[in-house]
């Protein structure tokens, strides 16, 4: 089969000169976007690590989750790696959240869900709800996180089937 530009030998050098050089140009955006961002974002509390820096702000708040009428566990080490300890992290599976920055940050409840890897895009948000203290929270993910407050969110995920919930036939074994 023959190519277009790759017949003659002239028109295959030129292809293969243009196809280096929109490389080249392709591999220096890229890796100018990315120191671009590394520097913007040393100072971000969302994307930062705290590993090598001094954090006196730092307070700590208890989550408990439930998934479809599912207590589910909120694991141990979320936002802590090997080479990296974000700000938001959690130590132990009893749902207790630490959040650490330089000075005072507003840290909201969805930030320490996106930090997790929550799948909050496979919730109906109109079906989740959070509580803050035993009351519903207005702001939903979007409440602040406050020292010493215990959260309690419920969501029901989009694949729920709740017809199981209301039918008269008898359970499944």
């Amino acid at each position: 089969m023959i190519w277009p530009g790759t017949s003659d030998p002239y028109k295959r050098k030129k292809t293969i000169r243009f196809l280096i050089i929109t490389a080249i140009i392709g591999i220096s955006v890229a890796a100018a976007s990315a120191s671009i961002q590394y520097v913007v974002n040393a100072d971000n509390p969302l994307k930062a690590c705290i590993n090598d820096r001094g954090t006196p702000y730092r307070i700590a708040a208890t989550l408990e989750l439930i998934v479809d009428g599912i207590e589910a566990k909120i694991p141990a080490n979320i936002g802590n790696t090997d080479e990296c300890q974000r700000t938001m992290y959690t130590l132990s599976d009893d749902g207790t959240i630490y959040a650490e920055w330089e000075e005072e940050y507003p840290f909201e409840i969805g930030h320490f869900l996106w930090m997790w890897d929550f799948p909050l895009r496979d919730m109906v948000q109109d079906k989740s709800m959070i509580f803050v203290d035993g009351q519903p929270s207005p702001h939903f993910t979007n409440h602040l996180f406050t020292d010493g407050a215990h959260y309690k969110a419920v969501f029901t995920s989009k694949d729920f089937d709740t017809s199981k919930d209301s039918d008269f036939l008898p359970p499944e074994n």
